[in-house]
């Protein structure tokens, strides 16, 4: 099957709007930062409240990767529960990052309230929802951790799981009033104008096409013109591309691709979602459901809608609505799109440190949002001040990942075989 025409909803519905030019002229600046998503937004906002001059350069616009493709669900943590992390990471380092990221919602619906940014910002929670009798002893071993290190989750039953999402098809959730929903690129765009508004410098459409170190000045070539910054952040995450050396991040790629009917009717979402949190489900092939504002459904799932198989992965969620949602009928689907997302070996984000006054951030691996926001303070913070000790994990010099390609390959072709198993049932 051909790729099918995408349109992504939140170009569509985002009430922030931001524009601006290219690099057009030599600059010499405290920090440069490459990539104009969550991460590289908030360190140029936090930097330039500090007083700092920064320049952000963004080879297209800004939200144009994943900050603009995502979900929107604004999570607490990682994928991984807390035991994962701390087993992966060791205790100290591991509880470290675990209470970094259980604040990072509180972080940023108080950067949204701070700086106004319209971004439909509900924090009413989120539904991790057990799509089977596995997923429940997934979800109550999490329910377990989650409250032993502090953070406040609820155990939902079948019938309470039922009334909150509107539909019988799962056998429990675990709830997290942490979290919730936000319209992402309007919240990235916001990032931005807070950022520009604080003294930041943002250039869209400014691809980086050299990147060196001389003479202990960055030096990045883009447009014809020369930044030179003492400290510089990559920011790039999944979306890298225009240089690689003096790095380039080493990540398994992950598509998600997401699809949203039209503006149902008040019947229509009188009893779906009615507390209006965003969910995802536990199977290994993951899902995704939630509300916009204006009361569009939206169903996600692995895979892409940009290349051969997106007719298999809309076959999918337009079955996977028919079992979920009887009610509503054959509806379809006005908006469809897709995002990358990159994904760790362990599930870890990383910092690198690949230079002197350098650093790079990457690898949610789907959980863009909250660490984001969080590893791009961070990091800037850091930079500004040489003091490492407040970055949510420790920098490494060097960080590498075995048979990315053949794992992405391996991720695509199984949610492609999953979604037409599905479809055949």
């Amino acid at each position: 099957m051909n790729a099918i025409h995408t349109s992504n909803l939140w170009h569509h519905s985002a009430e922030e709007t931001f524009a601006a030019p290219p690099l057009t002229a030599d600059l010499d600046v405290d920090l440069l930062v490459i990539g104009g998503g969550f991460t590289g937004n908030s360190a140029a906002l936090h930097a330039a409240r500090e007083g700092a001059s920064v320049v952000v350069l963004e080879a297209e616009t800004i939200g144009h990767g994943g900050s603009g493709r995502n979900v929107g669900l604004v999570n607490a943590g990682l994928w991984l529960p807390p035991d994962k992390v701390i087993e992966a990471m060791g205790e100290a380092a591991g509880l470290k990052l675990v209470d970094a990221l259980g604040a990072g919602p509180a972080r940023v619906f108080e950067i949204i309230e701070r700086e106004g940014i319209e971004c439909e910002a509900t924090r009413r929670g989120t539904l991790h929802l057990a799509h089977s009798p596995d997923g429940l002893r997934d979800i109550e071993d999490r329910y377990r951790q989650g409250n032993r290190h502090g953070a406040p989750l609820s155990l939902l039953n079948s019938d309470e799981t039922a009334r909150r999402t509107g539909t019988d098809a799962f056998h429990g959730a675990l709830f997290d009033p942490r979290a919730g929903t936000i319209q992402p690129l309007a919240y990235c765009r916001g990032l931005a104008r807070a950022a520009q508004a604080a003294g930041a410098m943002i250039c869209e459409n400014t691809p980086v096409a050299e990147l060196r170190h001389d003479n202990g000045v960055w030096a990045a070539r883009a447009n014809g013109q020369v930044v030179r910054a003492k400290r510089l952040l990559i920011a790039t995450n999944a979306y890298h591309a225009g240089f690689e050396d003096p790095f380039r991040p080493e990540f398994v790629r992950f598509n998600y691709c997401q699809f949203a009917t039209e503006p149902l009717s008040e019947s229509q979402r009188e009893k779906l979602l009615p507390g209006g949190e965003g969910c995802w489900d536990t199977a290994m092939v993951m899902s995704s459901i939630r509300l916009d504002r204006a009361g569009r459904l939206i169903v996600g799932g692995v895979g892409s809608v940009e290349d051969a198989g997106a007719g298999l992965h809309e076959a999918w969620a337009r079955r996977k609505l028919r079992a979920l949602y009887p009610a509503l009928g054959e509806i379809g689907f006005q908006h469809v799109w897709s995002g990358r997302i990159a994904m760790t070996g362990d599930h870890i984000p990383k910092i690198v440190s690949f230079g002197p006054n350098a650093y790079a951030c990457f690898g949610y691996s789907g959980r863009g949002i909250s660490p984001g926001t969080v590893f791009g303070a961070a990091t800037a913070e850091a930079l500004l001040r040489g003091e490492e000790s407040g970055l949510p994990v420790a920098p490494v010099r060097r960080h590498q990942e075995r048979l990315t390609g053949a794992k992405a390959a391996y991720y695509e072709l199984g949610a492609k075989l999953t979604h037409f198993a599905a479809h055949r049932r």
